[in-house]
């Protein structure tokens, strides 16, 4: 597959270097040299140093032949990546999707528009990192959460702590402990020293491994019981940072909690969303990395601490003061990668990283089609999909245990019509399912042919 990415930035990088690693051919275009060398020191692809929104750049880099365009051109207005989208997409390119910054360009009219035009899809990361973390602190039991089909489906992520039920028990002894009650729910996966392992029987739960759980809705209650975990209700939040993703939250609670709190440091910025956000959101002028000035904010009075300044050093520390001062829900904004894990190592109950969000969205259109949504999960580098089944696809032909499945990849379960259920070695899976499916990295392009 043709990739053309215009942009070096962050997000392109990214990018380039996880599309790479899938086996595309990747060509990257930045007007700046040193986001240029940068890219070329982390990512397996070509570059063009030049204007992005220029014609001739955009032939030389190959787009008419391009099977995706991605543009995601930093600091430069949105305008920039819709133009470039639009040429590239008149020049040939199959299918394009560009980074935006103004939310009234999703509004469905708008999206319209821009699909008129041959956008496939715009983005905007900041609203999407802020929905989920709305999403997040609506289970605040689990350090990830994510559902298909309305809940019909969730999938969640626990830590082993000194009381949970699993620890030290291998995965045969678990199940065997669960009985009947493990047909709601399997565990698909465990992270643990920056790995990803897909658990057989005799694989044993350690102390802080992150546990990725499949469960229908039934069987939530049961998995929060076993991690020592439960689901606090969050009706006070304070968030730090007013950052366009902190507005964003700020924003998105007014209608579901009956206390905000939003602290920044730039007294012009706290004037500005003062004036913007509901009077439900209180903005205070402060430095939220200092304990004291938290203290007399009454944080020992919230639900939940939200950190999403632009440093992520400030956002990791502030949620673990936030947790000493017994805050029950701590999420941290963490945009490089390499932090994530210190982060959960220091007890930050979720991490939302804007690339790996991103990511997953513009990820599906490498894909068959097939696949109706692809998500990275924080605590790991292997990815969540789902896809409808279509008639006649290898992955009907024959039950689980008899396909030769790829090893790093699992069936977590199926919605057929209005049931769900967990699937297992004798689940035989039907035209029209829609499966989830959790896979490392390079198995994913051979899962995606058992749908095709």
């Amino acid at each position: 597959m043709k990739i053309v990415i215009v942009g070096a930035g962050e997000v392109g990088s990214h990018l380039a270097k996880m599309l790479g690693h899938e086996g595309g051919d990747v060509t990257v275009i930045d007007s700046d040299p040193a986001r240029i060398a940068h890219l070329r020191s982390v990512a397996d692809a070509a570059t063009i140093v030049g204007n992005p929104s220029s014609i001739e750049i955009l032939k030389s880099a190959g787009v008419q032949k391009a099977d995706l365009f991605v543009s995601v051109y930093p600091f430069a207005t949105q305008e920039m990546n819709i133009v470039c989208a639009i040429l590239a997409k008149n020049l040939g390119a199959k299918k394009v999707t560009a980074r935006i910054n103004d939310e009234n360009f999703l509004n469905p009219e708008n999206k319209i528009l821009f699909k008129d035009m041959g956008i496939e899809l715009l983005f905007y990361p900041e609203k999407i990192a802020a929905e989920e973390i709305v999403d997040q602190l609506r289970h605040s039991g689990s350090s990830e959460y994510m559902d298909f089909a309305h809940g019909k489906l969730q999938i969640a992520v626990f830590k082993i702590e000194e009381d949970s039920q699993l620890l030290d028990l291998k995965l045969g002894e678990f199940v065997a402990k669960v009985g009947e009650a493990a047909e709601n729910f399997r565990i698909i996966a465990i992270s643990r020293d920056e790995q990803t392992l897909i658990p057989r029987f005799d694989t044993k739960f350690l102390y802080h491994d992150l546990v990725f759980t499949i469960s229908r809705r039934e069987g939530i209650p049961t998995l929060l019981h076993l991690f020592g975990k439960s689901n606090v209700e969050v009706d006070k939040v304070m968030i730090l940072g007013g950052s366009q993703t902190g507005e964003h939250v700020a924003k998105a609670l007014c209608n579901q909690v009956s206390e905000i709190k939003l602290i920044d440091k730039d007294k012009a910025r706290c004037v500005e969303l003062s004036e913007k956000l509901d009077d439900k959101v209180q903005v205070v002028h402060g430095d939220g990395r200092n304990t004291d000035f938290l203290l007399e904010e009454s944080i020992r009075d919230y639900d939940a601490f939200v950190a999403v300044t632009d440093n992520d050093e400030a956002n990791i520390l502030a949620c673990v003061v936030a947790k000493r001062f017994g805050i029950e829900k701590t999420i941290a904004e963490v945009e490089n990668i390499e932090y994530i894990h210190l982060a959960e190592e220091m007890g930050v109950d979720t991490v939302i990283n804007k690339k790996l969000i991103t990511a997953g969205r513009i990820f599906r259109f490498t894909l068959s089609g097939k696949a109706r949504f692809v998500k990275y999960m924080s605590g790991t580098n292997a990815e969540i999909l789902e896809y409808t089944v279509a008639p006649g696809s290898a992955i009907t032909r024959a039950p689980l245990k008899d396909l030769g499945f790829p090893e790093n990849a699992i069936v977590g379960g199926v919605i057929r019509g209005s049931e769900s259920f967990i699937a297992v070695g004798d689940t035989r899976i039907e035209a029209y399912d829609r499966v989830a499916v959790f896979a490392l990295p390079e198995s994913v392009k051979e899962v995606d042919r058992f749908f095709k």
